[in-house]
């Protein structure tokens, strides 16, 4: 067998491609919404400390139930909710699989509304879910109308909402939650991702929760934690959902190590939290800054700025990385996504886009010697 298209294949994976940003080894990396602040030293020595407790049981297998994960993750998200309302796995990523193998699945759909998170939809797939996509507002928006009306079209088993969406950053009202939820018997999922990086004040979705059995928040380590190779991502539900998930978990889903790294970091939160105030300051700083450069932000809420006016994607994106700047190409026209860094990182990708010239008549391919 010489290819991919050789071996029997389920035929609905066939042509696919999988998942994947670009990686390249640059000195300015901003193009998958990580953290780029380090976790702080004294943080990740009693981090260390706990892993190294942890391994002088490894022989054994790790709490099957995370409890004292579960404590802490409920502890961390307050609203009056304990470990039974709290389930994780190894990212956001795996706890949307195991909530499509439970309430999705084959003859079952999920309604998502595109532009969003590409594993979304990647995820259907690979549950065998039938991936139905919804129409958005103006500005990306999703009104109660809207939502109402699609769902209604598409009668869908599992709605998927992101917010802030990925890749526009805009929120998704808690209005719309609650007249979606009122609209259809199955799941609603709201990914909370970038929920840390929202606006002082603004409420997350988390305070919809009570009364509302069907209604899960998805949240993750990776963003505002700055622990995306920890892969850690969690939601909140009515401990119904996560007696739902058990089902369909594999037995000892959560290694040792991952269960102590994020319970240590979990006890630091306001340390590992703090560096979030200072990326909101340079996502506002490169909203700020780029309508002067001749590009036009969307407004954003999350840790990243989707930006237009880019004449010619493509050739913008080389450009920059040429000058060691990696962002974002998400497919939308005449757009690109950069994350949000350190101020450093920041001032080095306006500097390179503004050594790009004029953004109507595409990037100067000109260096700076």
């Amino acid at each position: 067998m010489t290819s991919l298209d050789d071996l029997p294949i389920r035929a609905d994976l066939r042509g696919r491609t999988p998942y994947g940003a670009p990686q390249a080894h640059v000195r300015v990396a901003l193009n998958v919404n990580e953290n780029t602040h380090p976790v702080p030293e004294s943080v990740a020595h009693d981090i260390v400390a706990s892993l190294a407790a942890a391994i002088l049981t490894i022989n054994r297998y790790p709490d099957r139930e995370f409890g004292e994960l579960r404590d802490g993750l409920a502890t961390y998200l307050g609203h009056g909710l304990t470990r039974d309302n709290v389930w994780a796995a190894n990212g956001s990523n795996e706890v949307l699989q195991q909530i499509l193998q439970a309430f999705g699945g084959p003859g079952r759909s999920v309604l998502g509304f595109p532009p969003t998170y590409s594993m979304h939809s990647i995820i259907a797939s690979a549950t065998g879910t039938q991936w139905v996509e919804g129409a958005r507002d103006e500005g990306y928006e999703i009104s109660p109308e809207t939502a109402v009306r699609e769902i209604d079209r598409t009668a869908p088993d599992v709605v998927f909402f992101c917010s802030p969406n990925n890749p526009t950053g805009t929120p998704v009202s808690l209005s719309t939650i609650e007249a979606a939820y009122d609209a259809t018997d199955g799941i609603v999922v709201v990914d909370e991702a970038y929920a840390e990086f929202l606006p002082q004040g603004n409420a997350t979705a988390l305070t919809l929760l009570e009364g509302r059995d069907r209604l899960l928040v998805s949240r993750t380590m990776s963003k505002a934690f700055a622990f995306a190779g920890a892969r850690v991502g969690y939601l909140a539900a009515a401990p119904v959902i996560t007696d739902a998930l058990r089902l369909v978990r594999l037995p000892y889903h959560l290694s040792a190590l991952t269960q102590a790294a994020a319970t240590a970091a979990l006890r630091h939160s306001d340390q590992m939290l703090a560096m979030v105030d200072d990326i909101k300051a340079q996502r506002d700083r490169i909203l700020t800054e780029l309508p002067a450069l001749g590009y036009a932000p969307l407004p954003s809420w999350s840790n990243f700025v989707l930006f237009g006016g880019v004449a010619d994607p493509a050739a913008t994106f080389e450009a920059l990385l040429a000058r060691g700047v990696l962002i974002r190409d998400v497919g939308i026209p005449n757009t690109l996504r950069v994350s949000a860094g350190t101020e450093a990182e920041t001032t080095a990708f306006l500097e390179a886009l503004a050594a790009l010239g004029d953004p109507t008549s595409g990037p100067s391919t000109k260096l700076d010697r």
